[in-house]
Protein backbone atom coordinates (compact mmCIF):
# COMPACT_ATOMS: atom_id res chain seq x y z
CA UNK A 1 0.00 0.00 0.00
CA UNK A 2 0.91 3.80 -0.59
CA UNK A 3 0.47 5.23 2.68
CA UNK A 4 0.54 8.67 3.78
CA UNK A 5 1.64 9.93 7.44
CA UNK A 6 1.11 13.62 8.42
CA UNK A 7 3.55 14.59 11.52
CA UNK A 8 7.22 13.64 12.25
CA UNK A 9 6.74 13.25 15.85
CA UNK A 10 7.36 10.52 17.82
CA UNK A 11 3.98 9.02 17.15
CA UNK A 12 4.66 9.65 13.32
CA UNK A 13 7.95 8.88 12.90
CA UNK A 14 7.06 5.36 14.66
CA UNK A 15 3.99 5.00 12.83
CA UNK A 16 6.18 5.91 9.54
CA UNK A 17 8.74 2.52 10.79
CA UNK A 18 6.25 0.24 11.27
CA UNK A 19 4.49 0.09 8.49
CA UNK A 20 7.21 0.57 6.28
CA UNK A 21 8.54 -2.74 8.21
CA UNK A 22 5.47 -4.77 6.49
CA UNK A 23 6.67 -3.64 3.65
CA UNK A 24 4.23 -0.25 2.50
CA UNK A 25 5.24 2.80 0.08
CA UNK A 26 5.67 5.48 3.46
CA UNK A 27 5.73 9.41 2.50
CA UNK A 28 5.86 11.53 5.74
CA UNK A 29 4.63 15.39 5.60
CA UNK A 30 5.71 17.93 8.32
CA UNK A 31 5.47 20.86 8.22
CA UNK A 32 8.64 22.01 10.42
CA UNK A 33 12.57 21.10 9.43
CA UNK A 34 13.19 17.77 11.10
CA UNK A 35 11.73 14.88 13.43
CA UNK A 36 10.61 15.65 16.91
CA UNK A 37 10.66 18.86 16.29
CA UNK A 38 7.32 20.24 18.49
CA UNK A 39 5.74 18.53 20.78
CA UNK A 40 8.24 15.64 21.31
CA UNK A 41 11.40 18.34 21.49
CA UNK A 42 12.03 18.43 24.74
CA UNK A 43 9.36 16.12 26.46
CA UNK A 44 10.40 15.27 30.16
CA UNK A 45 11.86 12.19 29.07
CA UNK A 46 10.27 9.48 31.55
CA UNK A 47 8.71 6.05 30.11
CA UNK A 48 6.24 4.98 33.22
CA UNK A 49 3.93 2.30 32.69
CA UNK A 50 2.70 2.09 36.66
CA UNK A 51 1.88 5.78 36.37
CA UNK A 52 0.09 5.96 33.15
CA UNK A 53 -3.54 6.78 33.71
CA UNK A 54 -6.04 9.13 31.82
CA UNK A 55 -4.64 12.66 32.48
CA UNK A 56 -7.57 14.49 34.06
CA UNK A 57 -7.54 13.38 37.89
CA UNK A 58 -10.43 14.25 39.98
CA UNK A 59 -8.78 16.84 41.58
CA UNK A 60 -6.61 18.21 38.94
CA UNK A 61 -9.97 18.55 36.51
CA UNK A 62 -11.68 20.07 39.76
CA UNK A 63 -8.86 23.36 40.13
CA UNK A 64 -8.63 23.43 35.94
CA UNK A 65 -12.62 23.58 35.70
CA UNK A 66 -12.50 26.65 38.35
CA UNK A 67 -9.93 28.18 36.77
CA UNK A 68 -11.88 28.20 33.52
CA UNK A 69 -14.63 29.14 34.10
CA UNK A 70 -12.74 32.53 35.66
CA UNK A 71 -10.43 32.51 33.30
CA UNK A 72 -11.43 30.62 30.20
CA UNK A 73 -14.90 30.45 29.62
CA UNK A 74 -14.52 28.96 26.38
CA UNK A 75 -12.72 25.69 27.32
CA UNK A 76 -15.65 25.15 30.25
CA UNK A 77 -17.24 22.62 28.24
CA UNK A 78 -14.28 20.48 27.62
CA UNK A 79 -13.23 20.43 30.92
CA UNK A 80 -16.91 19.50 32.22
CA UNK A 81 -16.64 16.28 30.21
CA UNK A 82 -12.91 15.89 31.61
CA UNK A 83 -14.24 16.16 35.55
CA UNK A 84 -17.33 13.37 34.47
CA UNK A 85 -14.21 11.36 32.72
CA UNK A 86 -12.41 11.19 36.27
CA UNK A 87 -15.38 9.59 38.27
CA UNK A 88 -14.09 6.47 39.53
CA UNK A 89 -16.65 4.34 38.52
CA UNK A 90 -15.88 5.56 34.79
CA UNK A 91 -11.78 6.25 35.24
CA UNK A 92 -11.14 2.67 36.54
CA UNK A 93 -11.33 1.22 33.31
CA UNK A 94 -9.79 3.83 31.36
CA UNK A 95 -6.73 3.48 33.79
CA UNK A 96 -6.78 -0.37 33.34
CA UNK A 97 -6.32 -0.17 29.54
CA UNK A 98 -4.60 2.76 29.35
CA UNK A 99 -2.21 0.41 31.56
CA UNK A 100 -1.96 -2.26 29.23
CA UNK A 101 -1.23 0.04 26.25
CA UNK A 102 1.69 1.32 28.32
CA UNK A 103 3.29 -1.80 29.06
CA UNK A 104 2.42 -3.14 25.55
CA UNK A 105 4.09 -0.24 23.76
CA UNK A 106 7.23 -0.41 26.24
CA UNK A 107 7.90 -4.12 25.40
CA UNK A 108 7.83 -2.67 22.00
CA UNK A 109 9.68 0.13 22.49
CA UNK A 110 12.83 -2.51 23.83
CA UNK A 111 12.25 -4.66 21.30
CA UNK A 112 12.91 -1.93 18.66
CA UNK A 113 16.00 -0.98 20.68
CA UNK A 114 17.77 -4.36 20.62
CA UNK A 115 16.93 -5.51 17.20
CA UNK A 116 18.08 -2.10 15.05
CA UNK A 117 20.46 -0.90 18.05
CA UNK A 118 19.25 2.15 18.43
CA UNK A 119 21.84 4.55 20.69
CA UNK A 120 20.18 7.06 22.52
CA UNK A 121 20.94 8.40 26.05
CA UNK A 122 18.77 6.49 28.39
CA UNK A 123 18.53 4.83 31.91
CA UNK A 124 16.46 3.06 34.16
CA UNK A 125 14.53 3.21 37.45
CA UNK A 126 12.36 5.82 38.81
CA UNK A 127 11.62 6.56 42.30
CA UNK A 128 8.17 8.14 43.62
CA UNK A 129 8.81 10.60 46.39
CA UNK A 130 6.28 10.38 49.33
CA UNK A 131 6.94 13.28 51.43
CA UNK A 132 3.64 13.17 53.29
CA UNK A 133 1.28 10.72 55.17
CA UNK A 134 -1.69 11.27 51.87
CA UNK A 135 1.17 10.33 49.35
CA UNK A 136 1.99 7.19 51.21
CA UNK A 137 -1.55 6.44 51.49
CA UNK A 138 -1.59 6.92 47.31
CA UNK A 139 1.73 4.54 47.45
CA UNK A 140 0.30 1.75 49.06
CA UNK A 141 -3.19 1.66 46.71
CA UNK A 142 -0.80 2.30 43.80
CA UNK A 143 0.85 -0.98 44.54
CA UNK A 144 -2.62 -2.60 44.98
CA UNK A 145 -3.43 -1.59 40.98
CA UNK A 146 0.40 -2.21 39.87
CA UNK A 147 -0.41 -5.66 41.08
CA UNK A 148 -3.54 -6.07 39.53
CA UNK A 149 -1.80 -5.24 36.36
CA UNK A 150 0.81 -7.55 36.76
CA UNK A 151 3.14 -4.87 37.05
CA UNK A 152 5.21 -6.82 40.67
CA UNK A 153 8.20 -5.54 40.33
CA UNK A 154 8.34 -2.35 42.71
CA UNK A 155 8.95 -1.57 46.28
CA UNK A 156 8.42 0.68 49.57
CA UNK A 157 11.30 2.49 50.82
CA UNK A 158 12.22 3.93 54.12
CA UNK A 159 14.61 7.28 53.90
CA UNK A 160 17.22 5.06 54.20
CA UNK A 161 16.34 3.14 51.31
CA UNK A 162 15.24 6.00 49.39
CA UNK A 163 18.75 7.63 49.94
CA UNK A 164 20.26 4.31 48.87
CA UNK A 165 18.46 3.97 45.28
CA UNK A 166 19.57 8.09 44.67
CA UNK A 167 22.97 9.23 46.59
CA UNK A 168 22.96 12.49 45.78
CA UNK A 169 19.29 13.36 47.23
CA UNK A 170 18.95 15.95 50.17
CA UNK A 171 19.46 14.34 52.98
CA UNK A 172 17.56 17.29 54.70
CA UNK A 173 14.74 16.79 52.00
CA UNK A 174 11.27 16.14 54.04
CA UNK A 175 10.02 12.54 52.97
CA UNK A 176 8.35 9.56 54.49
CA UNK A 177 9.74 7.14 52.06
CA UNK A 178 9.50 5.91 48.09
CA UNK A 179 8.13 3.84 45.63
CA UNK A 180 10.65 2.30 43.49
CA UNK A 181 9.92 1.49 40.10
CA UNK A 182 12.97 -0.28 38.40
CA UNK A 183 11.66 -1.21 35.44
CA UNK A 184 10.81 2.49 34.62
CA UNK A 185 12.52 3.89 31.93
CA UNK A 186 14.42 7.53 31.08
CA UNK A 187 15.77 9.07 28.36
CA UNK A 188 16.50 11.42 25.40
CA UNK A 189 13.36 10.63 23.17
CA UNK A 190 14.65 13.06 20.27
CA UNK A 191 17.42 11.17 20.48
CA UNK A 192 15.12 7.99 19.81
CA UNK A 193 13.28 9.75 17.63
CA UNK A 194 16.47 10.36 15.64
CA UNK A 195 17.28 7.15 15.87
CA UNK A 196 14.52 5.64 14.26
CA UNK A 197 14.00 8.07 11.29
CA UNK A 198 17.52 6.76 10.25
CA UNK A 199 16.03 3.01 10.31
CA UNK A 200 13.10 4.16 8.89
CA UNK A 201 14.72 5.87 6.22
CA UNK A 202 16.52 2.34 5.47
CA UNK A 203 13.12 0.52 5.02
CA UNK A 204 12.28 3.12 2.31
CA UNK A 205 10.38 5.66 4.17
CA UNK A 206 10.42 9.26 2.13
CA UNK A 207 10.43 12.44 4.58
CA UNK A 208 8.82 15.45 3.06
CA UNK A 209 9.79 18.10 5.52
CA UNK A 210 8.78 22.09 5.38
CA UNK A 211 5.88 20.90 3.76
CA UNK A 212 2.34 21.41 4.90
CA UNK A 213 -0.83 19.61 4.61
CA UNK A 214 -3.65 22.21 3.32
CA UNK A 215 -6.52 19.44 3.15
CA UNK A 216 -7.29 15.70 3.07
CA UNK A 217 -10.11 14.12 1.04
CA UNK A 218 -11.98 10.52 1.94
CA UNK A 219 -12.33 8.12 -0.53
CA UNK A 220 -11.10 4.52 -1.27
CA UNK A 221 -7.91 6.35 -2.63
CA UNK A 222 -7.96 9.37 -0.66
CA UNK A 223 -6.03 11.96 -1.01
CA UNK A 224 -4.10 15.32 0.13
CA UNK A 225 -3.42 18.21 -1.21
CA UNK A 226 0.27 19.43 0.35
CA UNK A 227 2.54 22.74 0.06
CA UNK A 228 6.15 23.52 0.16
CA UNK A 229 6.50 25.78 3.20
CA UNK A 230 10.17 27.02 3.77
CA UNK A 231 10.95 29.03 6.81
CA UNK A 232 11.38 33.00 6.32
CA UNK A 233 14.86 33.88 5.59
CA UNK A 234 14.69 35.36 9.16
CA UNK A 235 14.28 32.21 10.57
CA UNK A 236 17.41 31.05 9.09
CA UNK A 237 18.62 29.06 6.05
CA UNK A 238 15.91 26.89 4.25
CA UNK A 239 16.69 24.00 1.61
CA UNK A 240 14.70 23.09 -0.95
CA UNK A 241 14.94 19.24 -0.08
CA UNK A 242 12.55 16.75 1.54
CA UNK A 243 14.95 15.19 3.91
CA UNK A 244 17.13 17.54 4.46
CA UNK A 245 19.88 16.64 6.94
CA UNK A 246 19.23 13.04 6.98
CA UNK A 247 21.88 10.56 7.59
CA UNK A 248 21.09 9.41 4.35
CA UNK A 249 22.68 11.92 2.55
CA UNK A 250 21.72 12.50 -0.82
CA UNK A 251 18.58 10.70 -1.09
CA UNK A 252 16.47 13.84 -0.91
CA UNK A 253 13.38 14.84 -3.10
CA UNK A 254 12.98 18.35 -4.92
CA UNK A 255 10.00 19.72 -3.78
CA UNK A 256 7.13 21.27 -6.07
CA UNK A 257 6.39 25.22 -4.96
CA UNK A 258 2.76 24.99 -5.66
CA UNK A 259 0.47 23.32 -3.75
CA UNK A 260 -0.04 19.18 -4.88
CA UNK A 261 -2.70 16.64 -4.69
CA UNK A 262 -1.45 13.41 -3.98
CA UNK A 263 -3.54 10.19 -3.84
CA UNK A 264 -2.30 7.27 -1.71
CA UNK A 265 -4.09 4.12 -0.21
CA UNK A 266 -4.39 5.29 3.44
CA UNK A 267 -3.86 8.76 5.13
CA UNK A 268 -3.16 8.30 8.59
CA UNK A 269 -2.83 11.53 10.86
CA UNK A 270 -0.64 11.95 13.24
CA UNK A 271 -0.36 15.55 13.26
CA UNK A 272 -1.45 16.40 17.16
CA UNK A 273 -2.95 19.69 16.69
CA UNK A 274 -2.98 20.16 13.53
CA UNK A 275 -5.65 17.16 12.76
CA UNK A 276 -8.71 18.76 13.90
CA UNK A 277 -8.65 21.67 11.48
CA UNK A 278 -8.10 18.76 8.32
CA UNK A 279 -10.89 16.75 9.65
CA UNK A 280 -13.48 19.09 10.44
CA UNK A 281 -14.32 19.70 6.97
CA UNK A 282 -15.08 16.06 6.77
CA UNK A 283 -17.50 16.47 9.23
CA UNK A 284 -15.44 15.34 11.95
CA UNK A 285 -15.13 17.35 14.93
CA UNK A 286 -12.07 16.07 17.69
CA UNK A 287 -12.38 17.83 21.05
CA UNK A 288 -8.80 18.13 21.38
CA UNK A 289 -6.98 20.82 23.37
CA UNK A 290 -3.19 21.56 24.35
CA UNK A 291 -2.63 21.19 27.82
CA UNK A 292 0.38 23.12 27.93
CA UNK A 293 3.49 21.45 30.05
CA UNK A 294 6.88 22.89 30.83
CA UNK A 295 10.68 20.98 30.95
CA UNK A 296 13.79 22.87 32.21
CA UNK A 297 17.25 20.92 31.60
CA UNK A 298 20.49 22.15 32.63
CA UNK A 299 23.78 20.64 32.52
CA UNK A 300 24.95 18.70 35.87
CA UNK A 301 27.64 20.23 37.99
CA UNK A 302 31.16 17.64 37.82
CA UNK A 303 32.73 17.72 40.88
CA UNK A 304 35.44 14.95 42.09
CA UNK A 305 34.21 15.11 45.43
CA UNK A 306 30.90 14.64 45.01
CA UNK A 307 30.64 11.67 42.40
CA UNK A 308 26.66 11.28 43.09
CA UNK A 309 25.65 15.16 42.69
CA UNK A 310 22.39 15.46 41.13
CA UNK A 311 20.25 11.72 39.83
CA UNK A 312 21.05 8.44 38.97
CA UNK A 313 18.08 8.07 36.92
CA UNK A 314 14.23 9.22 37.51
CA UNK A 315 12.30 10.86 40.07
CA UNK A 316 8.59 12.19 40.84
CA UNK A 317 7.09 13.92 43.16
CA UNK A 318 3.64 12.53 43.69
CA UNK A 319 2.64 15.93 45.45
CA UNK A 320 3.53 18.20 42.54
CA UNK A 321 3.45 15.65 39.83
CA UNK A 322 6.89 17.34 39.03
CA UNK A 323 9.71 14.51 37.54
CA UNK A 324 13.16 14.89 37.62
CA UNK A 325 15.07 12.96 35.22
CA UNK A 326 18.65 12.32 34.70
CA UNK A 327 19.41 12.64 30.62
CA UNK A 328 23.00 11.93 29.92
CA UNK A 329 25.47 14.64 31.30
CA UNK A 330 22.09 16.60 32.16
CA UNK A 331 19.06 16.64 34.40
CA UNK A 332 15.82 17.37 32.97
CA UNK A 333 12.70 18.56 35.11
CA UNK A 334 9.11 18.14 33.95
CA UNK A 335 5.30 19.65 35.15
CA UNK A 336 2.64 21.56 34.37
CA UNK A 337 -0.79 21.21 33.66
CA UNK A 338 -2.13 24.50 32.13
CA UNK A 339 -5.34 25.25 29.29
CA UNK A 340 -3.75 29.24 28.92
CA UNK A 341 -1.10 30.82 26.90
CA UNK A 342 0.82 29.73 24.27
CA UNK A 343 4.35 28.52 23.27
CA UNK A 344 6.48 31.30 24.36
CA UNK A 345 4.52 32.07 27.55
CA UNK A 346 7.06 31.37 30.16
CA UNK A 347 5.37 32.45 33.72
CA UNK A 348 7.53 32.70 36.47
CA UNK A 349 4.24 31.16 38.79
CA UNK A 350 4.61 28.48 36.47
CA UNK A 351 8.38 27.91 36.61
CA UNK A 352 8.74 28.38 40.11
CA UNK A 353 7.47 25.03 41.10
CA UNK A 354 10.12 22.84 38.95
CA UNK A 355 13.11 25.05 39.84
CA UNK A 356 11.92 24.34 43.92
CA UNK A 357 11.56 21.11 43.61
CA UNK A 358 15.18 20.66 42.02
CA UNK A 359 16.67 23.04 44.47
CA UNK A 360 14.60 20.98 46.96
CA UNK A 361 16.06 17.20 45.81
CA UNK A 362 19.39 18.30 44.33
CA UNK A 363 20.28 21.79 46.03
CA UNK A 364 23.40 22.87 43.80
CA UNK A 365 23.44 19.95 41.20
CA UNK A 366 23.04 21.51 37.97
CA UNK A 367 24.63 24.83 36.12
CA UNK A 368 21.75 26.97 36.87
CA UNK A 369 23.09 29.82 34.00
CA UNK A 370 23.17 27.56 31.64
CA UNK A 371 19.64 26.28 32.03
CA UNK A 372 17.01 25.69 28.96
CA UNK A 373 13.30 26.48 29.54
CA UNK A 374 10.84 24.39 27.10
CA UNK A 375 6.87 24.66 26.92
CA UNK A 376 5.10 21.81 24.79
CA UNK A 377 1.79 21.34 23.68
CA UNK A 378 0.28 18.24 25.54
CA UNK A 379 -2.99 17.81 23.28
CA UNK A 380 -5.71 15.67 24.76
CA UNK A 381 -9.14 14.64 24.79
CA UNK A 382 -11.19 14.83 27.52
CA UNK A 383 -10.99 11.43 28.62
CA UNK A 384 -7.85 11.09 28.41
CA UNK A 385 -7.09 8.60 26.34
CA UNK A 386 -5.54 8.11 22.79
CA UNK A 387 -7.20 8.39 19.43
CA UNK A 388 -6.82 5.30 17.79
CA UNK A 389 -7.71 3.47 14.69
CA UNK A 390 -10.00 4.08 11.94
CA UNK A 391 -11.28 7.59 11.36
CA UNK A 392 -14.79 6.44 10.23
CA UNK A 393 -13.77 8.22 6.81
CA UNK A 394 -13.08 5.97 4.08
CA UNK A 395 -9.04 6.16 3.83
CA UNK A 396 -8.34 7.90 6.44
CA UNK A 397 -6.55 6.41 9.94
CA UNK A 398 -5.99 8.60 13.49
CA UNK A 399 -2.83 8.37 16.11
CA UNK A 400 -3.63 11.04 17.70
CA UNK A 401 -4.44 12.37 21.75
CA UNK A 402 -1.49 11.04 23.52
CA UNK A 403 -1.27 14.06 26.06
CA UNK A 404 1.60 14.30 27.92
CA UNK A 405 2.84 10.32 26.76
CA UNK A 406 3.81 10.44 23.55
CA UNK A 407 6.89 8.58 23.86
CA UNK A 408 5.80 6.31 26.43
CA UNK A 409 2.81 4.78 24.01
CA UNK A 410 4.15 6.24 20.48
CA UNK A 411 5.56 2.28 19.81
CA UNK A 412 2.43 0.45 21.06
CA UNK A 413 -0.07 2.37 19.42
CA UNK A 414 2.06 2.16 15.94
CA UNK A 415 1.97 -0.93 16.26
CA UNK A 416 -1.31 -1.98 16.59
CA UNK A 417 -2.24 0.89 13.68
CA UNK A 418 0.17 -1.60 11.42
CA UNK A 419 -2.17 -4.54 12.55
CA UNK A 420 -5.54 -2.81 12.01
CA UNK A 421 -4.15 -1.90 8.44
CA UNK A 422 -3.37 -4.78 7.17
CA UNK A 423 -6.42 -6.47 8.46
CA UNK A 424 -5.31 -8.21 11.68
CA UNK A 425 -6.55 -8.11 15.15
CA UNK A 426 -4.12 -6.02 17.10
CA UNK A 427 -2.52 -7.84 20.02
CA UNK A 428 -3.64 -5.82 22.11
CA UNK A 429 -7.85 -5.06 22.80
CA UNK A 430 -8.25 -0.95 21.99
CA UNK A 431 -12.12 -1.38 21.50
CA UNK A 432 -12.29 1.94 23.62
CA UNK A 433 -9.50 3.83 21.96
CA UNK A 434 -11.13 4.27 18.78
CA UNK A 435 -13.41 7.18 17.68
CA UNK A 436 -16.44 5.54 18.44
CA UNK A 437 -16.41 6.76 22.24
CA UNK A 438 -16.56 10.34 20.89
CA UNK A 439 -19.48 10.03 18.94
Amino acid sequence: MRIAIVGAGIVGISSAYELAAEGHEVTVFERSGGVAAENSFAHGGLISPALQSPWPSAPLARRLLLGAALRRPGQFGWLWRSWRQAQPRLREPQLRQMQALAVFSQQRLQALRQQLHLDYERGEGHLLLLRGARELAQAEACMRQLSEAGLKHHRLLDRAGCQAVEPGLNPELALEGGLYLPGDELGNGRQYAQALRTEAQRAGVRLRFHTTVRRVEAGSLPSLVHEYTPPAESQGPSTRFADYGSAEGPATVPQNPEPVQERFDAIVLCAALGAPALLKPLGLSLPLRPVWGYTLTAPLRQLEAYPDLGPRAALSDLRSGISIARIGQRVRVAGGAELQGGPDDFPEASLAPLHQLLHDCFPGATHGSQQQRWKGARPSLPDGLPLLGASGQPGLWLNLGHGGQGWALASGCARVLADQLAGRAPALDTEGLGIARLR
